[in-house]
């Protein structure tokens, strides 16, 4: 049985946890099949790194601060505080200088940066426990710490746009085997100027792409053209390189699968029965 609450906190039993891995199982023999290494990668990230990517200025919603808590100050505020603490009042905090991820691919291009890769470019899986800080929360469909798998390419415009077509065929065939009724619905991250040239290269070829199940966005398919390149200064095929992603959101794979088969033993089975 899995145990919610409403600050987007939940657990995984051991048939989801089964479930979850199984699913992830899957999506590495993806990754393994386009020869992408799978990597693990810290579970904070510096601030001035997600600031290169203007997260900042795009995301200001969602991000959250790993800080440390000032000693002195946190000894006196127990002494007069009720207890427990519900709240760390933020004159416990000291200024940080790392964050909690919101995405897995970010790392993949810090690790890359200032290199130059085979013409070909390269391709790279990881999972992150990724947060973010949402108006509201809804069991395993919307949470504020999950679980993200990502198959990343970096490398030549024609490569990160060959990855999305093979990606997006892939988790519709998948989707298919498994009896889910989807939907390819265009979203929008906010990584470019909505007035500016690259804005309408967006509406021209999306940049985002969700795979759409009974309402809820369980992947999607990712192109960023050379926004992270540029910012990472990587380059491929003697040009700045491209990237394009494909995510998945795991805990919503197993409400969505859980759902669609009555329990996690009968979508246990109808994973580990695919091919």
């Amino acid at each position: 049985m899995t145990t919610e609450t409403d600050n987007g906190l939940g657990v995984l039993d051991a048939g989801q946890l089964r479930l979850m891995r199984a699913l992830d199982s899957v999506f590495l023999r993806l990754a393994d099949g386009w020869q992408a290494p799978e990597f693990r990668f810290p579970f904070l990230i510096r601030c001035q790194d997600l600031d290169r990517f203007d997260y900042f200025d795009n995301f200001p919603h969602l991000g959250l601060a790993a800080t440390r808590l000032d000693p002195a100050r946190l000894g006196k505020l127990l002494t007069e505080a009720e207890r427990p603490l519900d709240r760390v009042p933020p004159g416990i905090m000291e200024p940080t200088a790392f964050a909690l991820p919101s995405a897995a691919c970010y790392a993949i291009y810090l690790d890359l940066a200032g290199r130059t890769l085979p013409d070909a470019g390269v391709t790279r899986t990881t999972v992150a426990t990724c947060f973010r800080n949402e108006d509201r929360y809804d069991g395993l469909q919307r949470l504020l710490g999950f679980s993200m798998r990502e198959i990343v390419f970096i490398g030549p415009e024609d490569g990160a746009k060959e990855h999305l077509q093979r990606a997006k065929e892939t988790v519709l065939a998948l989707l298919g085997e498994l009896g889910l009724d989807v939907r390819v619905e265009v979203a929008t991250d906010p990584f470019f100027d909505r007035n500016g040239g690259k804005a309408t290269m967006q509406r021209l070829f999306p940049v985002k792409e969700e795979f759409v199940v009974d309402g809820l966005a369980i992947g999607s398919v990712n192109y960023h053209r050379n926004f992270f390149g540029e910012r990472c200064s990587i380059q491929a095929g003697g040009d700045t390189a491209h990237t394009s992603c494909l995510a998945f959101g795991l805990e919503r794979w197993v409400h969505t699968l859980t759902r669609r088969f009555g329990n996690t033993a009968a979508a246990l089975a109808a994973v580990e029965s695919l091919g």
